[in-house]
């Protein structure tokens, strides 16, 4: 789901298409922490890619709080351990979930259970940012949209994914393409696939494949293989993708090659990874007036520790608590926020995020160029050292507690 949060803290938030003249006050009710709120999807319904999601114990707390975790709850079983194997190794390692819940989940049931729970007319389908500009005399941001309509919010919030417009406004530096791309799928086994209840992490030459079961029948995976350049035409056809999978798979075990070759056709879709540099976060504001971003539009990951999701939900987490801290310290209306106090409950948003992100960062960037990357004996030594000097908990990053919304 992709879409552009636009925050209303204050005076009216009005979308004006032709001689349409909305107000919002009129259409969406308050949200938990009493804060009206917009959301821009450009899809004319709700919709998913990518077939499905690791939500670890961090994501997991943060569902908890938000509300929705034992709706969700019933549509995948629990995964009890990580296990790292390398085939031309021929080596193993087994890295329990010692504390917290851990699942995938097929990516529409996230989106439905996190559409279910906002007010009425909270979602406008069919809205399509094009640009976005600053509106001086007014203190307001203007989007205005591929129909030709505009929206004006005190606060806009990016969730625009990797291509971020919103990124591209408040000054950060594009992402970068890694050297793969990775397919993704879900297949089902109408007698029970049989696999453990496990995060599986498969590595053979150059390419990886990542495994997790939804539920006893449903097994989500990933394929992380070398890019080429006919990744953008083969991504349009389901047939070809799976495929090509297939003849990359070919050397991998059996239950493998069956896997993708039984794979849901709807359910393929194969990307370009792409990634923000670590050392791209380090500094800069990360805020251009009351504007900012959150999930994959500030700090796209690459699926190395399936983090994307999870740190995406801790972001939803801060910027409430952010926000109602401020509406609450100051004993304003809980409905209204001054210009001044929005800038500074972002600011403190960005404040608390900036570590954890620059963290699983650079984790990630990590693990990926470790797993799957062309590294020389020298730059593989490099990022194992600082693996060991920084990360040496493997899976320290899914304890994160994102702490009371």
């Amino acid at each position: 789901m992709t879409f552009i949060l636009a925050v209303k803290t204050g005076g009216i938030l009005n979308i004006k298409s032709e001689s349409e003249l909305i107000n919002l006050d009129e259409l969406i009710t308050k949200c938990r922490k009493g804060i009206k709120s917009v959301v821009l999807e450009r899809s004319e319904t709700l919709r998913e890619t990518g077939a499905a999601i690791g939500v670890f114990p961090n994501g997991w707390r943060a569902l908890h709080q938000l509300g929705i975790d034992s709706s969700l709850r019933s549509t995948a079983i629990p995964m009890l351990r990580a296990v790292d194997t390398w085939i031309d190794k021929g080596t193993v390692r087994e890295t329990p979930f010692s504390t917290g819940e851990a699942r995938c989940l097929r990516r529409n049931d996230l989106i439905e259970a996190l559409a279910n729970e906002l007010p009425l007319g909270a979602i406008r389908f069919g809205c399509q940012a094009v640009s976005v500009h600053f509106e001086t005399s007014t203190s307001t941001t203007v989007l205005q949209l591929h129909s030709g309509g505009s929206i004006k919010a005190k606060v806009v919030i990016g969730c625009d994914g990797a291509n971020s417009m919103i990124a591209n406004f408040i000054g950060l530096k594009p992402t970068r393409p890694f050297s793969r791309s990775a397919v993704r799928g879900l297949t089902v086994y109408p007698d029970g696939h049989g696999y453990n209840p496990e995060f599986s992490r498969i590595r053979k030459g150059k390419h990886l494949v990542g495994r997790i079961p939804i539920d006893d029948k449903t097994v989500y995976w990933f394929f992380v293989l070398q890019g080429t350049q006919q990744d953008a035409e083969i991504s349009k056809d389901p047939e070809s993708i799976r495929e090509m999978s297939l003849n990359m798979a070919s050397s991998y075990p059996k239950d493998i090659v069956e896997m993708i070759k039984n794979s849901e056709l709807s359910s393929l879709s194969l990307t370009r990874l792409r990634y923000r540099a670590p050392w791209d976060l380090l500094s800069g504001s990360f805020r251009r007036e009351a504007v900012t971003v959150a999930g994959d539009a500030w700090h796209v990951f690459g699926p190395f520790l399936g983090q994307g999701g999870s740190a995406a939900l801790e972001d939803a987490v801060v910027l409430a608590r952010c926000f109602s801290k401020k509406m609450n310290n100051f004993g304003e209306s809980r409905i209204g926020l001054s210009e001044e106090k929005a800038r500074e409950a972002l600011d403190e948003y960005l404040k608390e995020r900036r570590f954890r992100v620059l963290q699983l960062s650079l984790r990630t960037h990590l693990t990926g160029s470790l797993l799957v990357g062309d590294l020389s004996f020298l730059s593989r030594l490099v990022c194992l050292v600082l693996m060991v000097i920084l990360f040496r908990d493997p899976l320290r990053h899914t304890r994160f507690d994102i702490g009371q919304l």
